[in-house]
């Protein structure tokens, strides 16, 4: 397999982008005044709830909707109001929008057929593009013939067969079960590495983010909150939203009582004092809310040091075990111990306990 890497070269630019469907009274605001740049062969996540503007910007790109304000290039050309069918995007939908008269080769034909390709071109990049996606002994079977999974790949062979620059996937994973979602993932990276286009992938899903992307943009709200690698989103939020959405996260509130240097040494309402790494400069009296993810967090037998805690609720989870320890702060903390450990962390609501992190662990949210 070919395997490509992300190149130098911008193959979406989105500068300004807005978007508002209705007028007046009836006026809603989809997307504020969007900028993004992603990259030529990269798999680049829009991700966020329901409602917070990941596909309309899709739609964008794909030329299903207009801007009320803003430009959209591919790679270096101007787009805004350039017709679907006029752009070098293709796109995955999440129900897939096969053709069910037709037989799977004929679903991938199509598009190509519709290009005015010739016959003998046709069939090559046909047996191609099903043998990518370990399709092409179906080929002569129609889509009512196949499962969810088998029809997923299929669709991806259609619009992959054209050799789009930019494959656009809209919840594509979204109406497969759990573990053939999963499955899918690791294919669909390697299916993009493989073929070297530029995927831009929508999905609520944390985990599909985390797993597949080469670098995520999270969104509320019709605007960009972070944008980064998996590893700088999920370790280092830059709010509170970002913290929360990804993954699980304890949130202590609390104010500045000194700095040295990148750390900052807090105190939350009821007295305890913790210290935290800071990424902004503070002053003592700021209040500022500390962000701590539950599997750096160890959980120990009481009086073993640390900060003592109670047990309140037990969550077994199968691989972890979810421990809410009450420390006096506004909310308890949530611990996340492996089970492989389990004989050293049997708690049970009531227990009293320690629990113990790091300084680098626990950090003051930028906002």
């Amino acid at each position: 397999m070919n395997v490509q890497t992300i190149s130098d070269t911008t193959a979406i630019s989105i500068a300004g982008v807005a978007k508002r469907f209705g007028q007046g009274k009836t006026e809603v605001t989809a997307l504020k005044q969007i900028s993004l740049q992603i990259q030529d062969n990269e798999f680049f996540t829009l991700l966020g709830p329901s409602g917070c503007g990941k596909t309309t910007l899709l739609r964008i790109l794909a030329g299903f909707e207009g801007v009320s304000e803003g430009h959209v290039e591919i790679f270096g050309k101007d787009v805004v109001g350039l017709p679907a069918n006029k752009r070098p995007v293709n796109t995955v939908f999440q129900h897939y929008a096969l053709f069910p008269h037709m037989t799977v080769a004929e679903n991938v034909a199509y598009g190509l057929r519709r290009l005015g390709k010739p016959e003998a071109e046709i069939q090559a990049t046909v047996q191609r593009s099903l043998e990518l996606v370990k399709m092409e002994k179906f080929a002569q079977r129609k889509p009512t013939q196949l499962s969810g999974g088998q029809q997923q790949r299929v669709a991806l062979a259609r619009a992959l067969a054209p050799h789009p620059k930019v494959l656009l996937l809209d919840e594509s994973l979204s109406a497969l079960d759990l573990k053939l979602r999963q499955a899918m993932r690791a294919e669909l990276k390697q299916l993009q590495k493989a073929t070297g286009i530029t995927f831009v992938f929508v999905t609520h899903d944390q985990e599909e983010a985390l797993s597949m992307s080469d670098r995520i943009a999270v969104m509320s709200d019709g605007e960009i909150q972070q944008v980064g690698t998996p590893n700088e989103i999920y370790e280092f939020p830059v709010n509170r939203f970002v913290a929360a959405f990804i993954g699980e996260a304890n949130f202590l509130e609390t104010t500045i009582s000194a700095m040295d240097g990148a750390i900052a040494r807090c105190r939350t309402d009821k007295g305890l004092e913790l210290e935290a790494t800071c990424p902004v400069a503070h002053q003592p009296g700021d209040r500022v809310t500390l962000f701590l993810r539950p599997e750096k967090v160890r959980i120990r037998a009481a009086d073993s040091g640390g900060i003592a805690g109670t047990v309140t609720l037990v969550e077994y989870l199968g691989q972890a075990t979810f421990y809410h320890v009450d420390i006096g702060s506004a909310d308890p903390i949530l611990v996340e111990a492996r089970n492989s450990d389990l004989g050293a962390f049997d708690h049970k609501p009531g227990d009293r306990v320690s629990i113990e992190f790091g300084t680098a662990a626990l950090r003051v949210l930028a906002k």
